[in-house]
């Protein structure tokens, strides 16, 4: 009987360990896409990937955190491309996976707080003028949370700074002292070190572009 159970038991330990390892794929190879997301298109199809993942491992936070980051990242090219009206959808889809993600990672999770930053700037930028004591007062706050969680994570100076480097001077901007602050958050990436290969890592690339741009 004793010998029954235990090569019950190896078997559950390699069935999961198999079910681990497959999970583990799949997320890499759809984290890796996102260097290669370029269109709305592209994100939305790539958010798609995340939630199917999402549904089948309900006890993991990292499927849902990246089904929202895919969300942003759309609603931010569609931002640049001056689709504005839109945005407002694309951040309840964001928020909807944030709001799962949190709950499984628990309330102190810098990077989450950061993705809801980023939702209410989104939100904001459907009316600027309207909105900005309100879903931008929202999004300043969860800045400074996320910062106050985790002060040497290198996305929240990367967001800081292109804060700073698009808002105009007349507002407090300064393209000069953006650049300073991109600087400041690539020296950050090069110490930095994510809890694990699937964790948060993007924004390298961002802030190395905007570093290599002449001051205008």
């Amino acid at each position: 009987m004793k010998k029954y159970l235990l090569s019950f038991a190896l078997v559950c330990m390699s069935l999961t360990a198999f079910a681990q390892s497959d999970y583990e794929k799949i997320m890499s190879e759809k984290i890796a896409k996102i260097e290669t997301c370029k269109t709305p298109e592209d994100f939305q199809a790539l958010a798609n990937d995340f939630q199917r993942i999402e549904s089948k491992e309900s006890g993991k936070w990292l499927p849902s955190y990246y089904a929202a980051f895919s969300y942003i990242q759309k609603g931010r090219v569609m931002m640049r491309e001056g689709k504005t009206q839109d945005l407002d959808e694309v951040a309840n889809q964001a928020e909807k996976h944030l709001a799962n993600a949190q709950n499984l990672a628990g309330a102190d999770n810098a990077e989450i707080h950061l993705l809801r930053k980023m939702a209410y700037s989104l939100r904001m930028m459907v009316n600027p003028q309207q909105r900005y004591m309100t879903d931008g007062m929202k999004a300043a706050e969860e800045l400074q949370i996320a910062e106050k969680l985790d002060p040497g994570n290198p996305r929240i100076a990367l967001i800081k700074a292109e804060d700073t480097y698009f808002t105009p001077e007349q507002y407090g901007g300064s393209k000069t002292k953006g650049l300073e602050m991109f600087k400041k958050s690539l020296e950050q990436y090069n110490a930095y070190k994510p809890k694990s290969s699937m964790d948060p890592n993007w924004g390298r690339g961002e802030a190395e572009y905007f570093i290599s741009q002449p001051v205008k």
